[in-house]
């Protein structure tokens, strides 16, 4: 792990080389030298574990040294170019896309956008930071959809909370994570009234909705001509639609 001897080292390094002479004495400086810590937890991270990424079921935790507030990961987030999540004091680095990720992506929030012009909802992509404050978690879903306007977390307001449906596109390594810890966080959201998982290597779309009985029902579809029924949204979208272009398993 990074030392304090290491993080004066590179600190002392940025201040003679970029002449920053004048912030030694400056609260800013408390910045630079956390982004340090960042910098060098990513890289260990990275060297030693990036060829697990693949295989993990779940996100692995990128900053070990200590627990993390909320008012830090936020900070840490907008100056990062990586998403992360947050749960309960530890940080989480989530993985990229695929090609047959991003496809079913863009097929799903052509189709639902179209449909839901003319609602009070809307669609957002995963750029739209969510929280839960119910159990702490910030996530970045794939798909969320927000009914009658977008309400803001206490602390940042660029995250939202109460979204009405959720859709998650699963990889090898993130489906046990979606299906199973990820979803039981998302059952705390008192909004939402759906969610939607979509296999990215084979026709399955598992669509968990909230019955009559205020019970969790699920609808599992595996066929491509089924159509996927958005129970909250009073709507259909095609599985051909949505797994237009990609290239599937050989087998399906």
């Amino acid at each position: 792990m990074v030392s304090l001897q290491d993080i004066n080292s590179v600190w002392q390094f940025l201040v003679g080389s970029l002449q920053l002479t004048n912030l030694n004495s400056s609260p800013i400086n408390i910045r630079f030298k956390r982004l340090i810590v960042y910098s060098f937890d990513l890289y260990e991270k990275t060297s030693v574990n990036s060829y697990m990424d693949e295989i993990v079921n779940e996100p692995a935790v990128t900053y070990q040294k200590r627990r993390y507030t909320i008012e830090e990961y936020l900070e840490m987030e907008k100056a990062s170019t990586l998403k992360h999540e947050y749960f309960q004091g530890e940080v989480f680095a989530m993985s990229g896309a695929g090609d047959n990720h991003n496809d079913i992506f863009s097929n799903v929030f052509i189709e639902i956008g179209n449909k839901l012009k003319g609602t009070p909802c809307r669609p957002y992509g995963s750029d739209k930071r969510m929280n839960i404050p119910e159990n702490t978690l910030f996530t970045y879903p794939d798909i969320s959809i927000y009914c009658n306007g977008l309400i803001h977390n206490d602390v940042d307001e660029d995250t939202s909370i109460l979204p009405t449906v959720i859709i998650e596109i699963l990889s090898p390594s993130t489906k046990n994570y979606d299906r199973g810890k990820k979803f039981n966080l998302y059952k705390d959201i008192p909004s939402l009234k759906e969610y939607i998982m979509i296999d990215s290597d084979s026709v399955l779309v598992e669509a968990y909705y909230i019955n009559d009985e205020q019970n969790w029902a699920l609808n599992k579809h595996e066929d491509i001509s089924d159509m996927l029924n958005l129970v909250s949204m009073g709507f259909n979208v095609a599985l051909s639609d949505i797994y237009h272009y990609v290239r599937l398993n050989s087998k399906e």
